[in-house]
């Protein structure tokens, strides 16, 4: 067995009951309920399911579907219920989309309130949530373009200033930037962030949004997020952090349509960014239940999937290369906070079947091997007697724990740096 001890804590915790008094002497069961540890997904589905009978573009934009029948309306509300259920049963920590161009179509109307009812919601089933991305040079919002290069750094700051001030205390996490190695070199299309990108250098416009972030919401933590893992994205972090950018952790995009990565390139790319001793997360993880992109295709945004390229033979192997992923970075990586399958549903991204779950709802290989580890092997729970003095002894995985005794219950959180703590029965 791993040793895994950068994941748990142990604590005496002293149980009360009504008054105050130590409950000496009592059965008690403890019982982990959320992990410390962030296993995330994109949470796009929490849109329509918060927002009414509409569908979710992948954009932040919120489709009105045709009008519906009462029947209609019930299977329509059915379906999303049952994949959000699913979706809470395994997750803890979502994503959801703040790309300027579906978040704020038209100049002066972002869509705040539809994502402020998503983001309520899965606080409300403490859900940790993300927001992603302030500043990014695709899916850019076209009427930028109509500005000079000081405005658009304006508007981009005023936006980082207006979206991370009115989400605080609901949202504290975001992607500041996306693809910044990339970003001023990008030739698919004209962009008003790749234009001040080229003017100001990565360094200083990194530097620009993240200060923006930080004095909006001091106690945020706010990412650096890239798919492009060379040498290049280190030394830019390196220089970003030596112009005194406030970056908290750094975000890995790992989509493997092209080979799921080995075990020793994992150890490759995570021996370069490790040594900044900061955070880890990795912020878009995919594995395909299916066949692999070519090789001679560079951008995956070019590929596509057919309906029916899942096999079990695929699926099968999804699972396996999940579990061994997330078995490595849970068990071996004590600066990796955070994985993010990106796909909850097959068909989300370019047709790719890189979810957990399948287009009908079932559950595919993938969750329930995630399943196993999430919620069975990396989960504390037992039963207990208390001491004279009412005192139980927890030595677990960090998180969230609630304890019961005789129908009543309390809560606590199981912490490094926290030997004691106390929880009083209700």
């Amino acid at each position: 067995m791993p040793d895994i001890s950068h994941r748990k804590a142990k604590a005496k915790v002293k149980v009360l009951g009504c008054g105050g008094q130590p409950l000496a002497n009592a059965k008690v069961v403890v019982n982990q309920v959320n992990h410390e540890f962030l296993f995330g997904c994109g949470a796009f589905e929490s849109l329509p399911y918060t927002n009414g009978p509409s569908v979710h573009n992948g954009t932040g934009r919120l489709t009105e579907v045709k009008e519906m029948t009462d029947k209609e309306k019930e299977a329509f509300r059915a379906n999303l219920e049952d994949r959000m259920q699913k979706w809470l049963g395994l997750f803890n920590y979502g994503t959801l989309p703040f790309y300027w161009g579906g978040f704020e179509p038209e100049e002066g109307k972002p869509h705040t309130e539809q994502l402020m009812n998503a983001a309520k919601f899965l606080r409300s089933k403490d859900v940790t949530v993300k927001g992603h991305p302030l500043c990014w040079h695709t899916g850019c919002v076209p009427w930028l373009m109509n500005y000079d290069n000081a405005t658009i750094l304006k508007k981009q700051l005023e936006r980082i200033h207006r979206d991370v001030g009115n989400f605080k205390g609901v949202i504290d996490m975001w992607d500041v930037i996306n693809e910044v190695v990339i970003m001023p070199i990008y030739k698919k299309y004209d962009n008003a962030i790749t234009r001040i990108c080229k003017e100001k250098g990565r360094v200083a416009l990194v530097k620009a949004v993240f200060d923006a972030a930080q004095e909006t919401n001091p106690d945020g933590i706010f990412l650096i997020n890239d798919f492009n893992l060379s040498t290049n994205y280190e030394i830019l972090i390196d220089g970003c952090l030596n112009a005194g950018a406030p970056i908290k952790t750094i975000g890995l995009q790992s989509h493997q349509h092209q080979g799921v990565w080995t075990k020793e390139k994992t150890e490759e790319i995570l021996s370069r960014y490790e040594h900044f001793g900061l955070p880890i997360h990795f912020t878009e993880n995919t594995i395909v239940a299916g066949p692999l992109v070519p090789p001679e295709i560079d951008d995956l945004q070019d590929a596509h999937y057919e309906d029916d390229a899942a096999t079990p033979e695929y699926e099968a192997q999804q699972a396996e290369n999940l579990e061994k992923m997330y078995r490595n970075l849970f068990e071996n990586h004590p600066l990796v906070t955070a994985i993010t399958n990106w796909d909850y549903g097959d068909g989300a991204w370019i047709n790719a079947p890189s979810g957990v779950i399948r287009r009908d709802n079932s559950l595919k290989p993938s969750y329930k091997a995630l399943h196993k580890l999430i919620k069975e092997e990396w989960h504390t729970g037992f039963e207990a007697v208390t001491d004279a003095d009412g005192f139980v002894t927890v030595d677990g995985f960090k998180g969230s724990y609630e304890i019961t005794s005789s129908g009543k219950k309390g809560k606590f959180r199981l912490a490094a740096g926290c030997p004691d703590a106390s929880v009083t029965l209700e």
